[in-house]
């Protein structure tokens, strides 16, 4: 996807920012070009202000998507989702933060493994699309504190770094 959004947005850094930015965040558009996180409707204006970039790069980027069907597809149908892991502390919960190859197949599956083995409850589990970030990294927001021998059982599976919060 990312390639192709780099085709399509080829020669427009400022779109391509716009672009990558709406994918990430789940912001969605509608058939008249206009930008909503969820039901709440988005300001070019604030958003451009964000991003650095012109109000109007924002709009002319949505009505791109708009008019391309392969980018309306997806964009049409991208939605946002919570990531409390920065929170997790002040609902009690901790953190287990992975950096990983983002190639490496069952990492998700080992982990939850580990939780199970020591009654780890989850409470949320977030891996970044490396296409999309370029250092992605997976978050699981446990349950609690995490015991110790947990820690220990994690550190055991050699990820390139783990860290817990």
């Amino acid at each position: 996807m990312l390639q192709y959004l780099e085709e399509r947005f080829a020669g427009k850094r400022a779109a391509l920012r716009v672009v990558s930015t709406m994918l990430r965040l789940g912001i969605r558009v509608d058939g008249k070009g206009r930008l909503y996180c969820d039901a709440i409707e988005l300001a070019p204006a604030k958003m451009g202000r964000a991003l650095g970039v012109d109000r109007r790069v924002v709009i002319e980027t949505a009505r791109e998507i708009a008019i391309d069907p392969k980018l309306f597809a997806i964009f049409s149908s991208l939605f946002p989702i919570s990531n409390v892991s920065r929170a997790a502390k002040h609902f009690g919960h901790d953190v287990i933060e992975i950096d990983a190859d983002p190639n490496t197949v069952g990492l998700t599956a080992k982990v939850t493994a580990v939780l199970a083995k020591y009654k780890v409850g989850i409470r949320q589990i977030i891996t970044d699309d490396p296409d999309l970030y370029p250092e992605p990294k997976m978050m699981v927001v446990v349950q609690g504190k995490l015991p110790r021998k947990a820690a220990e059982g994690l550190r055991a599976l050699h990820v390139q770094a783990i860290s817990f919060k």
